[in-house]
């Protein structure tokens, strides 16, 4: 399969009906999630491997890895909407996903790799969603791809650095984030966003770290208080 090709089939991934503010969900766009994973695929990190999608909202991203060969794709969410959406795209694009209703932080299976589009913290930072998201990949898997707004990126190296983890690569992109919430102004808005692939160094104990290094009034998803 070539990029092009699974980015038409992600094209044809629906997305949420309802999406909530609070829970910031937007789906990640077909070409967007193409791309990287057809990143992600050329560096080995997908193809007969075991993913786990955190929060996966419709289900693009763990789809599109099993298209690309994924042996075993656990894709999990809090919100129940969703993952009925995910399922259905999952059959309509003839792949099998385990999909679960599960809190991140919850989520005790080791894996090959991560891939997730988490919460930015944007809309209830004091939530730490992103945090936890990010400490709960780095847990799972040796490889990460995480999404995160580009204005916190020097902050979010940090943290991956004291969660015991490297960014190995990076990606930027312009996010469009389309009318969906009531409190939108713009019909389609560009939000700048980068992919990092984190790899987890040998031997860290990324939960370990986070509770040693983190203070309760920070999160990933913006910058800390001045």
């Amino acid at each position: 399969m070539k990029k092009q090709q699974l980015e038409i089939l992600l094209q044809k991934v629906k997305g949420h009906p309802k999406p909530s503010a609070d829970l910031e969900q937007y789906s990640t766009p077909a070409a967007i999630a193409a791309d990287v994973l057809w990143f992600a695929y050329a560096q080995g990190d997908i193809a007969g491997r075991k993913v786990v999608d955190l929060g996966c909202g419709t289900g693009i991203l763990g789809i599109g890895a099993k298209l690309l060969g994924a042996d075993e794709v656990i894709s999990l969410d809090l919100d129940e909407a969703a993952l009925a959406v995910a399922m259905k795209n999952a059959q309509d694009l003839g792949v099998d996903l385990s999909l679960l209703t599960v809190d991140v932080k919850d989520f005790p299976e080791p894996a090959d790799t991560v891939v997730m589009n988490p919460p930015f913290g944007a809309q209830k930072a004091d939530l730490h969603a992103d945090l936890a998201f990010l400490e709960r990949a780095l847990a799972t898997a040796p490889v990460t791809y995480t999404f995160h707004h580009a204005e916190t990126e020097p902050f979010v190296m940090r943290r991956v650095a004291e969660l015991g983890g490297e960014a190995t690569h990076r990606k930027a992109y312009g996010f469009p984030l389309p009318h969906s919430m009531p409190f939108h102004t713009e019909a389609v808005k560009e939000v700048p966003v980068v992919m990092l692939r984190v790899v987890r160094r040998s031997g860290a104990d990324p939960v370990a770290e986070a509770r040693q290094s983190i203070s309760p009034r920070e999160t990933v998803g913006r910058p800390p208080e001045r």
